[in-house]
């Protein structure tokens, strides 16, 4: 087999992008939402695989800054729209897209990669650690009540077009990302993200709608929802589906769940992708009925062990020499000394002795506070070569609020 693996031009892009298409399926996109993600690929980022005049493969790297733990919002690559068509698989096209692809990364000088995996076993064996988690649940709001804090009363609640109240949700959303890690900060057209609501994937739900909490005349949360109606013998049964929700203060995330769980005609809330620590299961009255689960969500690769360590900040001060294991970017193998606090850190390399042996799945899976690096030694994927270092670390290495991702990509 003859392939050649190249920068995506401008013009191949519907050709590479209906390969893509194919892999997950073959079910067109709507419009508008194809022309999103046109609009935000970054051709000089994306790579092709090609077979003659035909495209085998595909992957890309989106341009992204994401909170870590201590506010600082850090370089990430964005790993997007990977696939491989299904005459070729197995034959190494995947291995050497990620080879590329990391290489490019660090010639980048950025120290992180993420990505989401609609096959959560292939990405390890690239050094990809799973670093978030979300939730879903659905608030059976017929049985369940909730318990709001002081000041919910003076927020005001205020409906509006989703399209206009965009700029003001999205200057919420941002001062928001410096306050959890995982979450990114939007660049440009990332904004018309929560705005895409193709009719034809509703399911019978209503389009989108907005509501906004204001205190003072200042917009301090907003909720993106769409409500599905339904009936059953004993009368009205809808749902509220949740799509987005973002709030400044206790109060106002509280006046948002309120609203919510009290629309006419419905008689659940249905909540997917929101972060495992979210606020709502400390209101209502009845967790349990509403059923939480959790999955998967950001995977994290740490490109540049030394940068990426270096660029958070520690819950308690830390000095621990690691032996990482790296063999896809062997740059990032051997030992590192990492030393710091809640004001900042270093890590730089070493010939000291190692107090704990990982790889560089396991830092990934740590990186962002919400893995426990005592979790994963309990696994046996993190082994302790000085005693107490395992405890100094994964308390150090922890985030007062879960990482988590607010939106794919």
């Amino acid at each position: 087999m003859t392939t050649e693996l190249r920068v995506l031009d401008a013009a191949e892009w519907d050709d590479w992008y209906g390969t893509l298409e194919l892999a997950f399926g073959g079910v067109p996109e709507a419009p508008e939402e194809r022309r999103l993600w046109q609009d935000l690929t970054e051709h000089d980022r994306f790579i092709g695989v090609w077979d003659g005049e035909s495209c085998v493969g595909t992957a890309g790297a989106f341009t992204f800054r994401m909170s870590v733990p201590g506010g600082a919002i850090v370089p990430t690559a964005g790993v997007t729209m990977v696939s491989v068509a299904a005459t070729h698989r197995r034959r190494g096209i995947l291995s050497s897209m990620m080879r590329r692809q990391l290489d490019d990364v660090r010639a980048w000088g950025e120290p992180l990669a993420v990505l989401t995996a609609s096959e959560p076993e292939i990405y390890g064996r690239f050094g990809y650690g799973i670093a978030t988690y979300q939730t879903r649940a659905s608030i059976d709001t017929t049985r369940v009540g909730l318990t709001v804090p002081e000041g919910t009363d003076e927020v005001v609640l205020r409906q509006a077009d989703p399209v206009k109240a965009a700029a003001a949700c999205e200057a919420v959303y941002a001062r928001l990302v410096p306050r959890r890690p995982g979450m990114l900060a939007r660049r440009p057209h990332w904004e018309r993200l929560p705005l895409i609501d193709p009719e034809g994937e509703r399911g019978g739900a209503s389009p989108r709608q907005c509501v906004l909490a204001e205190r003072d005349g200042e917009v301090v949360g907003y909720a993106l929802y769409a409500i599905k109606p339904e009936w059953s013998p004993a009368g009205a049964d809808g749902s509220v589906l949740l799509k987005d929700l973002g709030a400044l203060d206790p109060a106002a995330e509280a006046a948002l769940w309120r609203f919510l769980c009290s629309i006419d005609l419905t008689s659940s809330v249905r909540i997917h992708g929101r972060p495992v620590d979210d606020a709502w299961q400390h209101l209502v009255t009845d967790v349990r009925r509403c059923a939480p689960t959790q999955r998967d969500s950001l995977h994290l690769r740490l490109v540049d062990v030394g940068a990426a360590l270096s660029a958070r900040t520690y819950q308690a001060p830390v000095d621990v020499v690691f032996e990482v294991a790296d063999a896809f970017c062997p740059w990032n193998e051997g030992r590192w000394r990492l030393t710091g606090d809640a004001k900042g850190a270093v890590c730089v390399r070493t010939d000291e002795a190692a107090d704990l042996s990982l790889s560089v799945r396991e830092l990934g899976a740590a990186y962002l506070g919400g893995v426990s690096l005592t979790s994963l030694a309990a696994a046996g994927r993190v082994r302790e070569l000085r005693g107490g270092a395992l405890v100094e670390a994964s308390v150090a290495f922890g985030s007062p609020v879960a990482p988590w991702l607010p939106h794919g990509f």
